[in-house]
């Protein structure tokens, strides 16, 4: 933020909050990813971290059940677990073991990364670069494209082996050959069906991270209205400016957080309903 204020300018301060952490076939310059085995160390990291808290703490969880006397905490988790499996029985059609444990850990854990966008956006990059030296940190795992194409990606894969494994091989060469217009538009059926296929983990994978990162440039801009004026003015305007950015900062908050509890229940649902349609036959 002082940066930014004392002529380092806007646009380098935006961009160095939205740079990665960037190891191996990475600009040296921009820090951009220049090949594919380019690392996002900083995405690789929180993503691991926030999923390790989940299985820790469902670990730890899990040997204090208790069904007289639960506690807050396991019935917020109840709740939560409820949830999912209604929107499964709802959503689902005929029965799969996997179905629910899979669309229970990707609501809680893309949640708790997108929660890493409520985080102050300076907070945890100066403590890193104070105390590691560490220059660039993206702290929020859904704002990098990477990140939720690789979770989109292999929600396809798992669409591809339910559709062999429900329809058979030749079924699911015949759902790209007749449908959905019949068998005298094979070509046109070709084309049409890849499309639909393919739509499918680019709408899951580009709707949260185009979500997400609007959030994040939101507080950025927020922390740029606020922290600049906040430095420019004098002792009055200062305190006006400070102000106005808290106030901006918790509505954005208040809204955002309806924003990421929203963008994971969509990955989650439409997850559950692509593994529905590769669950049903004559699809």
């Amino acid at each position: 933020m002082a940066e930014a204020a004392s002529g380092g300018g806007t646009v380098q301060y935006i961009q160095h909050h939205l740079t990665n952490l960037c190891a191996g076939q990475c600009d040296p310059v921009t820090h951009k990813a220049t090949g594919f085995w380019a690392l996002h160390l900083d995405t690789i990291f929180f993503s691991y971290a926030l999923a390790a808290l989940i299985m820790v703490v469902s670990w730890r969880l899990g040997r204090s059940l208790v069904s007289d006397a639960p506690s807050g905490f396991q019935n917020f988790v109840e709740t939560i677990v409820d949830f999912v499996a209604q929107q499964v029985r709802d959503t689902f059609p005929g029965h799969n073991p996997l179905i629910a444990p899979l669309a229970l850990t990707i609501f809680v854990w893309v949640w708790l990364m997108n929660f890493m966008d409520l985080i102050p956006v300076d907070l945890l990059p100066v403590l890193a670069n104070a105390i590691f030296g560490i220059e660039y940190l993206k702290v929020v795992p859904t704002t990098d494209l990477s990140a939720t194409f690789a979770m989109s990606l292999v929600v396809f894969a798992l669409i591809i082996y339910y559709n062999i494994k429900i329809k058979g091989l030749s079924g699911y060469a015949k759902m790209f050959l007749f449908h959905p217009f019949g068998k005298f538009l094979v070509p046109v059926n070709i084309v049409m069906t890849i499309i639909e296929e393919l739509a499918k983990p680019l709408s899951l994978g580009l709707r949260l991270f185009g979500n997400l990162f609007a959030g994040e440039l939101v507080f950025l801009l927020i922390a740029l209205i606020g922290g600049t004026m906040f430095l420019a003015a004098g002792f009055f305007g200062a305190m006006f400016w400070g102000g106005l950015q808290v106030l901006l900062d918790l509505g954005w908050l208040i809204f955002h957080l309806l924003v990421i509890t929203l963008q994971a229940f969509i990955f989650m649902v439409l997850t559950i309903v692509y593994l529905g349609m590769a669950h049903v036959e004559d699809h």
